[in-house]
């Protein structure tokens, strides 16, 4: 395809990513420019349909950085709606037997009170609501497909993403080219495994001194449920059964959550650490069959699934943490893994990281900066807050589970978090990369999963229709496989291709007919959760932006 040429429009600032981290930069930009009677121009692109469409978390937040960036968001409307009255910590011993933790011996950073339960989705479009009125200019449906460049190496901004092209990757007659969006600054937030962000890793050796990088994938649904079992503000954390090695050969970390949030509705969902060894486990089974457990099954018997996502969880914490900043731009929120897995919490650090990038931005450009250094002062920024010290205290809270597993690796955490704050003089580690944990299939047990019921449990294709997931079907293939061959001549024959059971969308196949065996990938079922980027064992699979507006549609989850 011959050059194209593009229109370009130029921003002091420029923010990938319509969720909580990228809201909030934008929102407070504003306000400080606002404060101030300066002129200060913000955009920012989402790539999903709407802002929201494609925000998938549990979620119960803290409002600390709400209340820091909208200290009356109760007044304002925020969809803060349901505070937390009841938390419950279970571990599962077998497929139908649990012990219910005493409230005593929970590691404090998985208390809930003062908490809310939220669709986050819906928190992001009252964000985006706010950062319109002071204004931002959101446009949702637009993708950022690539990062533009100075000669001198530092960001110049990005391009979104071609509309219109063919599957043969020629332009059709729908062809619109994408833009150039020019800024002083550009913040990439994202979230976990944020495809930019990716590259930008490796171009400026960003985790050079940093522990490796760690993801769970959390699976998620959403059920209407009988009035009666309904208890509007609970809160039920598990862990153990499936997924621990004593109770499955090769098993893995991970918990389950369960919260009653408004309107008769509960969301109950699964997070599977993805450095499991054992590459016949299947995140999606496990999740099915974990809601046969009584603990479960006894609020969602009787109900109506109505709502189904999944979505990769950054969760290696303090430790894995990259440098943040490069020439023109920094990362926040999970693009940068700002999460506090200890809570099982990411969204008020997001949003503060946010903030804090927009307070070192507007101060840099107050003086007149014309963009494209290094704003350190970010770092220090960060170093200064109490995102910093959550995250400190919590370094532990990962690798010791990683290590010694839910029971032995939660004591750790008890006494660390309730007894020592967090301050336990060493800080366990994990540089095992989640893709390298594999174990050849040789060696491994493989797994036999019960067929769904079709009432607590279903299958892939069902749960992806209930994502609202749709692609423009005519387009490059957003999955890109570097070699080919990789999966059928290496990946099928060592790890029994761990791919068609690691993605929760049944996106990708292996598919035997007359031709022989091929790998399939149905594009069209990704629900962008990036597992495959993360998990496959041949590090083959890159994850790229599709077509604007193309992925899964979440409503108010």
């Amino acid at each position: 395809m011959s050059a194209i040429e593009r229109d370009s429009m130029e921003f002091d600032v420029v923010i990938v990513g319509g969720g909580p981290a990228g809201l909030a930069a934008a929102c407070r930009l504003k306000q400080l420019a606002n404060e101030a009677g300066q002129e200060l121009s913000v955009c920012l692109v989402e790539k999903g349909s709407e802002i929201g469409a494609h925000i998938l978390s549990g979620a119960v937040i803290e409002s600390r950085a709400l209340d820091e960036l909208f200290p009356d968001w109760h007044e304002m409307g925020a969809p803060l709606n349901v505070a937390v009255t009841e938390d419950e910590l279970y571990l599962l011993h077998s497929a139908k037997g649990a012990v219910k933790l005493p409230h005593l011996f929970i590691p404090a950073t998985m208390h809930n009170q003062g908490n809310y339960i939220v669709s986050l989705g819906n928190v992001c479009r009252w964000l985006a609501e706010q950062a319109e009125a002071l204004g931002v200019d959101v446009f949702p449906g637009f993708t950022a497909s690539e990062i533009l460049y100075h000669d001198d190496g530092s960001v110049r901004g990005i391009q979104t993403g071609d509309m219109g092209i063919g599957a043969d990757g020629e332009p059709k007659d729908s062809f619109t080219p994408g833009m150039e969006l020019i800024a002083k600054y550009t913040l990439f937030a994202e979230g976990s495994r944020g495809h930019l962000g990716k590259q930008l890793y490796q171009q400026f050796k960003l985790d050079a001194n940093a522990d490796a990088q760690h993801y769970g994938l959390g699976i998620k649904e959403l059920w209407d449920v009988d009035p009666a079992k309904h208890q509007q503000g609970k809160v039920v954390h598990g862990s153990g059964w499936p997924l621990e090695k004593w109770a499955m050969p090769g098993g893995t970390g991970g918990g389950f959550f369960l919260y009653h949030a408004e309107n008769n509705q509960v969301v109950v969902g699964l997070i599977v650490d993805l450095n499991y060894s054992n590459p016949y486990l299947s995140p999606y089974d496990e999740f099915q069959r974990l809601k046969h457990h009584p603990v479960i099954a006894q609020t969602l018997e009787g109900g109506k699934r109505v709502a189904y996502g999944a979505r990769a969880i950054t969760k290696g914490g303090f430790n894995a943490l990259p440098k943040m900043t490069f020439p023109g731009g920094l990362l926040i929120g999970c693009n940068a893994g700002t999460l506090n897995f200890s809570k099982i919490k990411g969204t008020h650090t997001a949003m503060k990281t946010g903030m804090l990038a927009a307070e070192e931005v507007f101060t840099a450009l107050q003086t007149g900066d014309e963009g494209g250094r290094d704003l350190t002062g970010y770092a220090e920024r960060f170093k200064h807050s109490w995102v910093y010290e959550e995250l400190e205290s919590s370094r532990n809270f990962g690798p010791a589970l990683h290590k010694y597993g839910a029971l032995l690796g939660g004591t750790v955490n008890y006494l660390d978090q309730n007894w020592f704050k967090g301050k336990l003089p060493f800080t366990l580690r994990d540089n095992h990369p989640d893709y390298a944990r594999l174990k050849p299939a040789s060696e491994c047990k493989p797994i036999t999963y019960p067929k769904p019921d079709g009432k607590l449990s279903f299958d892939k294709l069902t749960s992806v229709f209930l994502s609202n997931t749709n692609h423009e079907e005519d387009q490059p293939c957003h999955l890109r496989l570097k070699d080919p061959t990789i999966p059928i001549q290496s990946n099928l024959p060592k790890y029994a291709e761990p791919a068609q059971r690691y993605c929760p969308a049944g996106v990708y196949e292996v598919v035997e007919d007359a031709s022989g065996v091929r790998f399939q990938i149905n594009a069209q079922n990704c629900v962008h959760c990036k597992t495959c980027d993360i998990k496959d064992p041949a590090q083959n699979i890159t994850w790229v932006t599709p077509e604007g507006g193309g992925g899964p549609n979440y409503p108010n989850m």
